[in-house]
């Protein structure tokens, strides 16, 4: 069964229109989200394409104890309410708690679960039980069949508002792949499937007391991902990423985004199944 999913103004699912998560990884400041958030905001809406803006409040899973988290929730949490206010967009963010889901389900409309803690029984009851969206990303370690686990948790909770995205597997030390037979595999779940195109180029602590990455296969990995059917894609995006605060050397440049969304949309309309 096909479950279409409800995310503000539109529909996400098989048979849609496909739909962007994009923004910042960590807001870094109000102006940073806000500027941000609009130039997305007019660039998608000029190519048809739904859009979610996406920035955290905290990244609790940073490579080193020294790095930036972000402004904590309630300040972020307030930063976030006014874009959604402003830019009448729907928003998205990590939550690493029970508490941080609870208190995060009454302003955004998508919790998202990392994926380090896709396996985590009660953050993921948490979220279900806010009635958001929950937008689980399928762990590093986790063959893409198994993410059916995270479904059924979800689902025991009455929920079917629920997304799984695609972020690359693990493949020997500071090394992501993606595998193309994720996608089929967890649609046939019945959710929407988004494929991560910015976190999958990334190499995990490949910095030593950072995480590194390779932004320059964003594209072609986004491509392929296109013409396997997706149906949403997550791209975090920064207006000068050799300065950004966190996930910089994986980010994509704002001033590229358009030209990127525009080949990945030419893509998808190729792809099409014939009616």
């Amino acid at each position: 069964m096909v479950h279409l999913v409800d995310i503000g103004t539109f529909k996400v699912g098989q048979g849609q229109s496909p739909f962007l998560i994009a923004g910042p990884c960590v807001i870094e400041s109000e102006q940073l989200v806000m500027d941000t958030a609009g130039r997305v905001a007019e660039m998608t809406k000029a190519l048809g394409i739904p859009y979610i803006f996406k920035s955290s409040f905290d990244k609790a899973n940073r490579t080193s104890i020294t790095s930036f988290r972000g402004p904590g929730m309630t300040d972020g949490l307030a930063i976030l309410k006014k874009v959604k206010d402003h830019f009448a967009l729907p928003v998205l963010t990590d939550v690493h708690t029970e508490a941080q889901a609870t208190e995060a389900g009454t302003v955004v409309d998508v919790l998202q679960i990392p994926a380090f803690l896709c396996r985590q029984t009660d953050l993921l009851i948490a979220a279900a039980q806010t009635g958001k969206v929950v937008n689980v990303k399928k762990g590093q370690f986790l063959s893409p069949i198994e993410m059916g686990n995270a479904v059924k948790k979800v689902e025991e909770c009455g929920s079917r508002r629920l997304l799984l995205t695609e972020r690359g597997s693990s493949f020997g030390y500071n090394n992501l792949v993606v595998d193309m037979r994720s996608f089929p595999i967890m649609r046939n779940f019945g959710y929407p499937v988004v494929f991560d195109a910015t976190h999958s180029v990334q190499l995990p602590g490949g910095g030593g007391t950072k995480s590194s990455g390779q932004r320059e296969f964003v594209e072609p990995l986004a491509c392929a991902a296109a013409g396997a059917g997706v149906d949403g894609f997550f791209m975090e995006v920064h207006p000068n990423p050799d300065e950004a605060l966190s996930d910089g050397p994986n980010m994509v440049p704002l001033h590229q985004l358009k030209s990127l969304l525009e080949r990945i949309m030419r893509i998808c309309d190729a792809a099409k199944p014939k009616r």
